[in-house]
């Protein structure tokens, strides 16, 4: 069965790549990076792609704010040539707080400008003279000077409210889940794969170590970070059973930041959001999330300890056939 990983935040650049080279090596269908405040997306996905051969590698996330539609279509492009036709391109709106503090960019209209994106993105890759006139964008006479490995590269948006899901399923060749119950996503799969077929991925925080409660840590300080910063992930998780666990973690964030609040995370709210334990522990917890719908799991990986000896009972629990 397919099954993806993800590789960043946690980890540093040369971490990445090391353990990029080791995943090379086996049956791991894709290689996730991620772009928050820290690694730059398609340059990491270059590196990435000279570490690898076969896996694809995919962008979880490029935001739709910090870079204009152009701009992605030729980081795409060019990420594609030098992948020999691997890249998935993850698109998605990001946050408030990243777009405006960081960016300095106005959160505005995010169903239209991701519409507007797609549109863009793919009228570029085709090769073809772009005049194009939305809401938000005007192209006059846009023409991409390389040749694209590929004339159409999978977009897979990252998608939380109904919204986006929706436009995921219209215009999407995939879809990319993050902190959804197992028993909401479920209903959420069903539902929409009934209308139409894409690839349905999701994202889960994964922490395994030969001692459980270790990993649960981890696990929990990772998940109560997302909450704690997170207002659409919290908003998201409130509605869906755990009103009561968002905010205990983000009024306990308010007072003392990060020292104490992952306590607050319920084993239960872990159970459904994120994998931790023993390898054995993990491997059952990913048939559950499997049974969801899931078409490729992809494993966030949270390193303990020494990355590359955590790693490798990451690999040896998840990676290795």
């Amino acid at each position: 069965m397919r099954i993806g990983c993800s590789l960043g935040s946690l980890l540093s650049i040369n971490n990445v790549l090391e353990c990029s080279e080791i995943i090379s090596k086996t049956n791991v269908d894709a290689i996730w990076v991620p772009e928050t405040w820290g690694m730059e997306n398609f340059s990491m996905l270059s590196a990435v792609s000279n570490k690898t051969n076969k896996q694809k590698i995919g962008s979880s996330i490029i935001n739709i704010y910090s870079r204009s539609p152009a701009t992605i279509a030729m980081g795409a492009a060019t990420v594609d040539v030098l992948s020999e036709g691997r890249l998935i391109l993850g698109l998605g709106t990001s946050s408030l707080p990243i777009i405006e503090d960081f960016h300095g960019s106005k959160f505005e209209s995010p169903l239209q400008r991701m519409k507007e994106y797609v549109e863009i993105i793919r009228l570029v890759l085709s090769g073809k003279l772009v005049n194009y006139k939305g809401e938000i964008f005007n192209l006059k006479n846009f023409t991409l000077l390389i040749n694209p490995k590929r004339k159409s590269i999978p977009i897979y948006l990252a998608a939380i409210n109904q919204k986006m899901v929706n436009l995921a399923w219209d215009v999407g060749d995939g879809i990319i889940f993050y902190l959804r119950p197992i028993n909401e996503m479920k209903n959420t799969i069903s539902k929409m794969q009934s209308k139409k077929k894409i690839d349905v991925t999701c994202q889960i925080i994964t922490s395994v170590s030969e001692d459980s409660d270790v990993a649960i840590k981890r696990a929990k300080k990772t998940l109560a970070f997302y909450v704690s910063v997170g207002k659409i992930y919290r908003d998201f998780l409130a509605k869906n059973g755990y009103k009561n666990e968002t905010e205990s973690v983000y009024d306990e964030y308010k007072k003392s930041g990060f020292k104490t609040n992952y306590e607050l995370i319920t084993d239960s709210m872990l159970k459904s959001l994120a994998i931790a334990g023993t390898s054995e522990e993990c491997k059952k917890q990913l048939v559950n999330f499997r049974n969801s719908g899931i078409d490729l799991p992809i494993m966030q990986f949270n390193p303990i300890g020494n990355v590359s000896e955590s790693f490798g009972l990451f690999k040896k629990t998840f990676l290795d056939d």
